[in-house]
């Protein structure tokens, strides 16, 4: 069972990110898109909640589901950020280092502890990430790795995948103590008003123009919302039978496909490159996966 949902979080991840990244292409604002997508989910969860009581959960519920879902807007709304300034076939295998930022939190917050195998897939992933820079031939190794990160668009997404995975871990701590369906309400229902509270301080001036980006970019839009949704509920189901390091590591396998889809619907260039790299980085998250971990 646990396999369908992993197989859909791999798949959607790089789906919504394709959605994100024509959006900003159209004038939509990240801070919006991020709102109007947990407005979409949290209607969607209308139904659960008139046949059951989501709210009916113990207090340390509402504190984790609180700040996991302050975590997960910012965390998307810097991602929006990172995807209108740089290739999405960059930033997909990026997203590799987000299995590093959970296994350190988790071993700070839930006490998962990192084995040898889990350092050395730390090390494949660093490795990995050299063949996605783009480098020039005759300039150090040092050159390339400081490059690679001064730039903006990498800087917003480790941002971003710091707080994605600090999110991870709140919401593992939510889930043990309820059911997936209701931490996915949750999720998408406290979402939506921490989004919209940020939408009215950010861009109170701006709400008609971005509504006429919706009605212009209805399928954008739409696509969106659905693999947003599938790729949340999917996560929460697969946190809630997996360990958070070994969870964030199995959804880097997703990095392959960011990089396909950036070549197919984006142009992006020295894509056999980034596919190497991806590779590498994906064989380190999965090292981590399967060895990196000790209670």
């Amino acid at each position: 069972m646990l396999t369908l949902p992993v197989f859909i979080r791999i798949l959607a991840n790089p789906i919504a990110n394709v959605f994100q990244k024509h959006l900003t292409q159209r004038s939509a604002h990240p801070v919006f898109i991020i709102t109007t997508v947990h407005a979409a989910l949290a209607v969607i969860c209308v139904p659960f909640f008139l046949i059951s009581n989501p709210f009916d959960v113990a207090p340390a519920v509402w504190t984790n589901m609180l700040v996991a879902a302050i975590l997960a807007v910012s965390g998307n709304v810097l991602l929006v950020y990172a995807l209108r300034e740089t290739d999405l076939s960059v930033l997909g295998p990026i997203n590799a280092y987000k299995s590093v930022v959970g296994m350190i939190l988790g071993f700070a917050l839930v006490g998962e502890r990192p084995t040898q195998a889990g350092v050395a897939g730390v090390l494949l992933i660093v490795a990995g990430s050299y063949f996605v820079m783009d480098t020039t031939p005759n300039r150090p190794l040092t050159h390339a790795f400081v490059r690679f990160f001064s730039d903006r668009g990498i800087q917003l997404r480790f941002a971003a995948l710091f707080l994605s995975a600090a999110e991870a871990v709140f919401l593992k701590r939510a889930i043990v103590l309820s059911s997936p369906w209701r931490i996915f309400g949750l999720w998408s229902t406290l979402g939506f008003l921490v989004a919209a509270a940020v939408v009215s301080i950010l861009l109170r001036n701006q709400v008609a123009r971005q509504l006429r980006t919706v009605r212009g970019s209805g399928g954008m839009y739409g696509g969106l919302i659905a693999a947003t949704g599938l790729m949340q509920l999917a996560t929460v189901l697969t946190l809630r039978d997996l360990q958070v390091g070994y969870s964030l590591a199995l959804f880097q396998l997703s990095a392959v496909i960011s990089v396909l889809l950036g070549r197919r619907y984006f142009a992006e260039s020295n894509i056999r490159e980034r596919l190497v790299g991806s590779l590498i980085m994906a064989t380190g998250a999965a090292l981590i996966v399967v060895l990196g971990h000790r209670n």
